[in-house]
């Protein structure tokens, strides 16, 4: 089966073109599967498996707690994964057929407040290089709305700040161009003139944001950052490199910005995606309300 997993990994990764996020997280589903399949269900092969067996492992992963988001993005893993076994005639047939998708409970996503994301940008308020990196990354995140695995990517040319723009690949290698707001402008061009020349050291890349050793920063860095910064900043509620990206998204709903734009600069495909922050708005105005009118 690891031959199979492997071959169909390929075909996302080279064929498909799917985003290397996407391509770790089929992978992770498939080893976890597999796992399964050949240890308490005792199947050899790929030509073993029968419907009752993946039953049988939805129940187990239900038993064991996981969401219904988790079980549904699990499902649709098992099942790209035995189609492209017909298709590519490696099995007789497909044993996912008919499974029935746990559906997903709605949530609207966590968001900071205005206050919070000031106290947020502002954690970061020394002089040294980190600080001038961090604060940087930080006020490009929010005034951009990008992905963290987009932000990690945005390299030096693509960052034109006579324009005020950024240039950002996303999901499938689409291409979109933000606007950057003057104070991210004024961030990045402080990180730009004394930080990041002191962090590249001897390296030779054109990567905007780097760690200390000059190398690109990671996702797992950003997150270790911002874990730092949300302390400093007396951020209680729970954060996530995502909840700058919703906050953006919800800020700009909220003050009246056009769908369509944001749908635009979020990189959403679906409109009905970037709706949801309309929700977050009108959920808002719901406490408001009830805190403080009279009769509420």
């Amino acid at each position: 089966m690891e031959q199979e997993r492997n071959e169909f990994l390929h075909y996302i990764q080279l064929e498909r073109r799917l985003a290397k996020n996407t391509v770790q997280s089929y992978e992770r589903d498939l080893k976890q599967y597999e796992l399964y399949v050949k240890s308490a269900a005792k199947k050899k092969s790929v030509h073993d498996i029968d419907q009752p067996t993946i039953v049988e492992y939805l129940h187990f992963l239900k038993e064991q707690g996981r969401a219904d988001t988790t079980i549904a993005r699990t499902i649709a893993s098992i099942r790209a994964f035995h189609q492209f076994l017909l298709r590519e005639n490696l099995a007789s047939s497909d044993p996912s057929v008919h499974l029935d998708i746990p559906k997903r409970t709605k949530r609207l996503p966590q968001i900071l407040s205005l206050q919070e994301v000031e106290a947020l940008l502002n954690a970061p308020s020394g002089n040294d290089v980190f600080s001038i990196r961090n604060r940087a990354m930080l006020e490009t995140l929010y005034a951009t709305g990008m992905r963290v695995s987009e932000l990690i990517n945005v390299t030096v040319t693509n960052t034109h700040l006579t324009m005020g723009f950024v240039r950002c690949i996303g999901k499938a290698e689409k291409e979109r161009i933000i606007p950057l707001g003057r104070q991210a402008t004024k961030a990045l061009q402080k990180y730009l003139e004394s930080s990041r020349r002191i962090l590249m050291k001897n390296k030779q890349h054109d990567v905007l944001f780097v760690n200390h050793l000059g190398s690109p920063l990671s996702r797992q860095g950003f997150w270790k950052i911002l874990k730092q910064l949300a302390g400093i900043a007396s951020i209680e509620k729970p954060l996530t490199p995502h909840t700058l990206r919703h906050s953006f998204a919800s800020h700009l709903v909220a003050n009246g910005a056009d769908l369509r734009a944001v749908q635009e600069m979020l990189g959403h495909v679906d409109i009905a995606t970037t709706q949801m922050y309309t929700q977050v708005t009108k959920a808002k105005m719901k406490d408001v309300y009830a805190q403080y009118h009279p009769r509420a």
